[in-house]
């Protein structure tokens, strides 16, 4: 199998240990925190409203209760909505799956003897209940700590420095990775290096003190920081458990064909919401079984596409052959096998034309090696409904 290097990138600083958040970091929570005060709002006659996510995210559980009364103006108190909530939430916790990238880069930094250590805000049970569903995830951490365990949750460093206190480091050696603003503030003010990933779309603007913004963790260069790289990437491609999704191909922006000449089979994402929040935004490959004329190669976009700002997630796929007429209404199967790059803004249309013909020459070359090539024949792709 060819293996290739990532493209070696200039070291920003060595650390010799690394400190994971947890939720919405490497747990997806965000969609059962969600879910969770949707049906609570839901009885005192309150619409939840997802743009609200950014007032809690990163917050102590006391911090994101107050807020949410707050806003909606509840009837109850702080200690009453915790009180009710709290059991919602821990039905839900073994159903929390990890996000993307996450069991990858825990089992590689334990594979390498890579000193870890879990910071959240949470109380220290809620931690541990929550990671005892993910398998070799507490035996990887040297250090968990808990926000019940120090005076000031973050953005106050001490559960940081408490950290690097435990693992007998200075915090200067010590890498931070973070998906909230609050998160990121107390890694930085503890000294530490900060990469942050943050887990409500568009908000990367915001993370002006982290030393590095990156879209997921599958897009992580730990050999940027002096750790042992990832020896996964193939051919420029990261392969992935493989994935599927499906539907009638639906009319997209028109822009596809008329905007850029590549005409994508856009897919409806009715029902897919909670699969697509799942997976980051980025560019990812595989193959597509069209009910009438067979199994393609295929490139696609998730996300919200910077270049257009899109409002809503998409996904749009190219598929991979020249097609002498247009095939909406028609049945359309993906299986996504693998990942390419992060989603990215373009300075003009043309490069990131560009860009997308490097995508589908990359994509091309990955599907022919037996890896990939193996998933043309999956049942799924020929399963229609």
């Amino acid at each position: 199998m060819i293996r290739k290097m990532s493209t070696a990138q200039p070291l920003k600083k060595l650390v010799s240990c690394v400190i994971l958040d947890l939720d919405g970091t490497v747990l997806n929570t965000d969609g059962i925190v969600s879910d969770v005060l949707r049906v609570y709002l839901g009885k005192y006659g309150k619409q939840w409203d997802g743009r609200e996510i950014k007032k809690i995210v990163g917050k102590t559980p006391l911090e994101a209760a107050s807020a949410v009364v707050e806003d909606y103006e509840l009837s109850c108190t702080t200690s009453e909505l915790l009180s009710e909530i709290t059991p919602m939430f821990s039905n839900q916790w073994c159903n929390i799956k990890a996000l993307p990238g996450a069991n990858r880069l825990i089992k590689h930094l334990s594979g390498h003897r890579v000193p870890m250590a879990l910071a959240s805000n949470s109380p220290r049970e809620n931690i541990e209940t929550k990671i005892s569903y993910h398998q070799g995830w507490k035996e990887s951490f040297s250090v968990i700590i808990g926000g019940d365990e120090v005076r000031l949750g973050k953005p106050s460093p001490e559960i940081f420095l408490e950290v690097a206190k435990r693992l007998n480091v200075d915090p200067s050696s010590c890498l931070v990775i973070e998906d909230s603003l609050p998160g990121v503030t107390a890694g930085k003010a503890a000294g530490m290096e900060v990469v942050a990933v943050p887990s409500i779309p568009k908000q990367a603007h915001l993370y002006t003190l982290a030393d590095e913004v990156i879209n997921s963790l599958l897009d992580l260069r730990p050999e940027k920081w002096g750790l042992p790289p990832f020896q996964d990437w193939i051919k420029d491609t990261l392969p992935l458990e493989p994935w599927h999704i499906g539907g009638p191909v639906v009319k997209g922006f028109g822009r596809g064909s008329k905007v850029l000449g590549i005409p994508t089979a856009n897919l409806s994402t009715k029902g897919y919401g909670s699969l697509l929040s799942e997976h980051p935004s980025g560019v990812y490959f595989g193959w597509a079984g069209l009910s009438k004329r067979g199994v393609f190669k295929m490139v696609m976009s998730i996300g919200w596409n910077p270049y257009f700002n899109n409002t809503e997630k998409t996904i749009e796929p190219w598929l991979l052959h020249n097609f002498d007429e247009d095939f909406y209404g028609e049945e359309l199967r993906l299986i996504i096998v693998g990942y390419i790059r992060p989603e990215a803004n373009f300075s003009s249309l043309q490069s990131l034309i560009e860009k997308i013909h490097h995508d589908r020459k990359v994509a091309e070359e990955a599907l022919d090696l037996p890896l990939f090539s193996k998933y043309k024949d999956d049942p799924y792709l020929k399963s229609y409904t």
